[in-house]
């Protein structure tokens, strides 16, 4: 099938990659207004050819829309307006709740489905791109209800070319959990790094005495400003939340350190043992 990438980043190039691997897509269009990312994209195989909306997703069986969050909210209705007759638009942001409500009443919704694969690194732009991504992860619809079966099964197979297993949920609820397992990891990456570089002057000391534990926790603070500072601003109420509870935990371990609460510490740290039998 004829795909439109919207977004020739590290996760929309990665999908493209396993689908022309699995011949689900013919010719693949790329829009982006990054000049760079839509040359490294043709360079690297990702798309055939540079593209603008109007003149592509007419036609196209699939678009693909994984630009940041808040550029998706931005384009959907006008990407919706030019659909064809079989045009099926996904998209693959880690928030839900807006673009979900931005095509609400949108005459062309049945055609839309919203997505979001669990999975990606710290890396971005195109040359971040990987086969076998999502291989063996799970990716998430939302509002399943809202889209028609057609646009509904062409998603499905797209995941499952991916080798992605498929978890429904509603926007909301997918919003809120990912600011608890998701969000807040990455702002906890960026505060660990600005504290260490405001703390520690002499850089060559934070090259020298990083253990791995430190390197493996600051690894999301490389993470693209560009896509992470818009899904914080549209998660922003989930995500309060989610810090609140996280500086009361920060403040009782400072306190208990302070205090000398040997016991209490141990405890706490022996109660956060647990998540790795969630995790395992």
């Amino acid at each position: 099938m004829d795909i439109v990438l919207i977004g020739c980043g590290m996760i929309g190039g990665s999908m493209v990659m396993d689908l022309r691997h699995s011949e689900e897509a013919t010719q693949v269009a790329g829009i982006d207004i990054n000049e760079d990312h839509l040359k490294k994209s043709l360079e690297l195989n990702i798309i055939d050819r540079y593209a603008e909306i109007e003149d592509v997703i007419p036609d196209a069986g699939l678009v693909i829309l994984a630009t940041p969050v808040d550029v998706s909210v931005e384009l959907i209705s006008r990407i919706l307006d030019c659909t064809g007759e079989n045009t099926v638009v996904m998209d693959v942001g880690s928030t839900k709740g807006m673009i979900c409500a931005a095509v609400a009443s949108h005459r062309h919704r049945q055609k839309f489905v919203a997505s979001h694969p669990i999975a990606g690194t710290e890396d971005s732009g195109p040359e971040a791109a990987i086969m076998g991504l999502f291989k063996e992860k799970i990716a998430l619809l939302c509002e399943s209800q809202r889209s028609s079966e057609n646009a509904l099964n062409r998603v499905r197979d797209v995941y499952s070319a991916l080798g992605s297993a498929l978890i429904e949920m509603d926007a909301g609820e997918h919003d809120r959990h990912l600011a608890y397992v998701s969000h807040l990891s990455h702002i906890s990456a960026f505060t660990l790094g600005l504290t260490v570089l405001d703390i520690e002057k002499n850089e060559k000391h934070i090259n020298l005495l990083a253990s791995s534990g430190f390197e493996s926790t600051v690894r999301l603070a490389k993470s693209s400003p560009e896509m992470w500072g818009p899904i914080f601003s549209q998660n922003k109420h989930d995500i309060k939340t989610a810090l609140d509870e996280y500086i009361r935990h920060l403040t009782m371990f400072r306190d208990m350190i302070v205090n000398d609460e040997k016991d209490e510490l141990a405890a706490q740290m022996l109660r956060a043992n647990d998540i790795r039998r969630i995790l395992k």
